[in-house]
């Protein structure tokens, strides 16, 4: 589908998405397979184009300042239906982002002529000892943590090319190649695929100048993105448990309302501060300002999460722990996907940057 005709903003296309990707979840994670239906039905309403600049027949989601909060009801949407499938679109997004940010125009307008024919973007960036190295335009070595593995068909990827800092290199990839057999299976988010992927002897063309992928505030500005899935997993969870509690006869119950109430707000809370902060990550303010409230978003988001995980299990007790029901699953894919790297050290950066100054608005 064409990405000018793509019904991005009403809300009954992101419902009629989620509750597809909300029917196959349980099978996705129970296999642990590549959500390839649910790319599909993404692919097919034009949102991997979304996050390209409207002059290479996007939306600007994630690459221009008016696209945040259209990116962030996207996001959201596929993390209530499968948190799986909002690592791999975010990653996808993050990729567009950096490459938006730092390439040339004529970098930019291949990528975007990949995306149209409907190639999925990786971001790895995660090493395997010795590390990764690019040396004349070719890569020697793996990474370690690659989310959709086998099945993105391009990646930006991080690489050492004689400098102290890293450089972004873009790689072309076919499906079911260059995947290292798994050692390890992670406990949540099964559907993203996360495996080692083994990059030696492919071409890969440098993403503007070494260090930008450390490049403040985008580096820390991106965990918004993150954040927007975690939301969207938030609200399917809270939905869920008051079904069950409804179900169940128990919706009258004092102790069952004050948990719900609590719910509620944990979720209201995550949405406020990404509304917030979302805007202001991809709009023209101090860099400073920028990451340390995104900081302080994601650290807020991830509090919120966790009580409501907290709450979640006390509302239903034993049945919580079912293994591949719907709370179960939608608990542990939470639990899995909120452990992003350096939590402490993002809140105390944070909060020494607003020591002296007032949160941006």
């Amino acid at each position: 589908m064409d990405t000018h005709t793509a019904d991005f903003d009403r809300p009954t296309a992101l419902e009629r998405l989620t509750e597809r990707l909300r029917a196959r979840a349980a099978a996705v994670d129970a296999q642990a397979t590549f959500p390839a239906e649910d790319v599909a039905d993404v692919r097919a309403a034009g949102w991997l184009a979304a996050p390209l600049p409207r002059r290479f027949g996007g939306q600007g989601f994630g690459t221009e300042p008016d696209g945040a909060l259209g990116l962030l009801a996207l996001l959201s949407a596929l993390g209530r239906g499968s948190i799986a499938t909002g690592r791999l679109f975010e990653a996808h997004v993050n990729a567009l982002k950096l490459v938006s940010a730092y390439g040339t125009e004529d970098q930019l307008a291949r990528v975007a002529a990949d995306v149209h024919a409907g190639h999925l973007f990786g971001l790895w960036v995660t090493e395997a000892p010795p590390g990764l190295t690019l040396r004349h335009g070719v890569l020697r070595g793996r990474k370690s943590i690659c989310s959709g593995a086998g099945h993105v068909t391009r990646a930006l990827v991080t690489a050492q090319a004689g400098h102290d800092d890293p450089v972004m290199a873009l790689i072309s990839l076919r499906p079911d190649e260059r995947v290292v057999p798994a050692t390890w299976h992670l406990a949540g988010v099964r559907g993203a695929v996360t495996a080692a992927m083994e990059l030696s002897g492919l071409q890969a063309e440098v993403i503007g100048q070494p260090g930008d992928y450390l490049r403040q505030p985008e580096f820390s500005a991106g965990a918004w993105r993150t954040s927007a899935v975690t939301l969207g997993a938030m609200q399917a969870l809270s939905a869920c448990v008051r079904d069950i509690l409804v179900e169940r006869g128990r919706a009258k119950n004092p102790h069952q309302l004050e948990r719900v109430g609590k719910l509620r707000i944990a979720e209201q809370t995550a949405r406020l501060w990404l509304e917030h902060a979302a805007p202001i990550a991809e709009g023209m303010h101090a860099p400073g300002d920028v990451a340390g409230l995104v900081n302080l978003a994601r650290i807020a988001v991830e509090a919120a999460a966790l009580q409501m995980i907290e709450l979640a299990q006390r509302a239903l007790g034993i049945a919580a722990f079912m293994a591949g029901s719907e709370p179960e699953r939608l608990m542990r894919d939470l639990a899995t996907y909120l452990r992003q790297p350096a939590p402490d050290e993002t809140l105390t950066e944070a909060a020494a940057w607003f020591m002296t100054r007032d949160l941006p608005c």
